[in-house]
């Protein structure tokens, strides 16, 4: 039920919609600020700074393709349903207009805060019906018309602010454990960058800094490795035992360790294919699409022909590798984008050099980078959890069924 003093209407009652601008390419990189789709899929507030693209506008379409303070934008299409009518507030006052992709959506005056509207439209009560409304087969797309059926219900002016103020304080929140986190991940990254290559030297268990060259070693003269096979998918019988099959998704969802799969095979299943059991520890490393992605079996395990299985003799500690490789990712990646090899295979990782201290001094190099991780990884956690319980609270504060107390 909605509060007596909420008004409950459609966005067309009391919005004005109008699509952007189709622009002349000759027009575009010099200007005014131009708002296209990729500036309102943040579903947040824009202001002017936030915007990359420039446009030249005749002085005959200027007036009306203007944006003002408190406009909302929509993206008119997407790839996916989920991502139509994602939404930008524009909360400056600086001139700046918006492309034919983008639907502006202008409240009447004294209707909506527009620090309220960033709330309103990031709700999962407009989100569910704006997707339910989108067409398209090829693509999902929006249009004024479906925009101005969706129903909101809006608190008074007092409320609408009292609300997105105390939204706010959770944003700030977020915005700053974001911080904290891309600023841990710069630092591991410089720890990476010096402790993989001897630059900085850690502490034994006695306090003695460690000391000594360091061997320059091919890597298949330290680890043994083979990748791995998929069993037909056609035959059921080869799947849904208790073996756990790894593919390339399962290491970028689950990151660093590797204990549970999506998908799970039957000792029938191995047997029929290529697929073969690592060991516990074994470093899986990724050959095809997500190249130079890492992680490590927890569990003994089995994979997919994309990933290759890197078991390390007793020369070298599982995890130094795991963070040495880790540290080549993304310039594995460039490699792959620039189509220089968009493909590894186990000869040229074999091929890799790695520089090795002692097993201790490498056990001691894995500690402190495993430090770091679990600092990020706890951040990680607790931005999840902010964002979860700012969800909770907006379901609450937007739909009425928690009022505030307004002074």
């Amino acid at each position: 039920m909605v509060p007596n003093s909420w008004v409950s209407c459609h966005l067309g009652d009391f919005m004005e919609f109008k699509n952007g601008l189709n622009a002349d390419k000759s027009q575009y990189g010099y200007g005014l600020k131009f708002v296209n789709v990729m500036d309102v899929f943040g579903n947040d507030i824009l202001t002017e700074d936030k915007i990359i693209g420039r446009v030249n506008v005749a002085e005959s379409q200027l007036e009306s393709n203007l944006l003002k303070f408190g406009d909302v934008l929509f993206n008119r299409t997407s790839e996916t349903f989920d991502e139509i009518a994602m939404s930008a507030v524009y909360l400056d006052d600086k001139p700046a207009v918006f492309g034919g992709f983008v639907i502006r959506a202008r409240p009447g005056k004294g209707i909506l805060t527009p620090a309220y509207s960033v709330y309103l439209f990031q709700s999962s009560k407009f989100r569910n019906q704006v997707i339910k409304l989108g067409q398209g087969a090829v693509r999902a797309n929006i249009g004024q018309k479906d925009l101005a059926k969706v129903k909101v219900s809006i608190p008074p002016l007092p409320e609408q602010k009292k609300i997105a103020q105390i939204l706010s304080t959770w944003d700030k929140a977020i915005t700053t454990t974001e911080q904290l986190l891309a600023n841990s991940q710069q630092q591991k990254k410089a720890l990476m960058q010096q402790l993989l290559t001897g630059k900085k030297r850690l502490l034994d268990d006695n306090g003695i800094r460690f000391s000594g060259k360091w061997k320059k070693v091919k890597l298949g003269s330290v680890a043994d490795m083979n990748s791995g096979g998929t069993p037909k998918s056609s035959v059921e019988e080869y799947y849904g035992g208790d073996i756990p099959w790894v593919s390339i998704a399962d290491m970028t969802k689950h990151g660093k360790w590797i204990v549970s799969t999506e998908k799970y095979l039957t000792p029938i299943g191995l047997e029929n294919s290529s697929a073969r059991i690592y060991p516990k520890n074994t470093i899986l490393y990724a050959m095809y699409a997500s190249i130079g992605e890492c992680s490590i079996a927890k569990v003994p395990l089995s994979s997919s022909q994309a990933i290759l299985g890197i078991r390390p003799k007793d020369s070298l500690d599982f995890e130094y590798l795991y963070f040495f490789l880790s540290s080549l990712k993304e310039k594995m990646k460039l490699q792959g984008q620039q189509g220089t090899q968009s493909n590894l295979n186990a000869g040229m990782v074999k091929d890799f050099t790695i520089i090795l201290p002692s097993v201790e001094e490498q056990q001691n190099i894995a500690a402190v980078l495993s430090s770091a991780d679990q600092e990020i990884d706890s951040l990680q956690q607790k931005i999840e959890a902010l964002k979860q319980e700012k969800k909770a609270l907006m379901q609450q504060l937007l739909t009425g069924k928690r009022r505030i107390q307004i002074n």
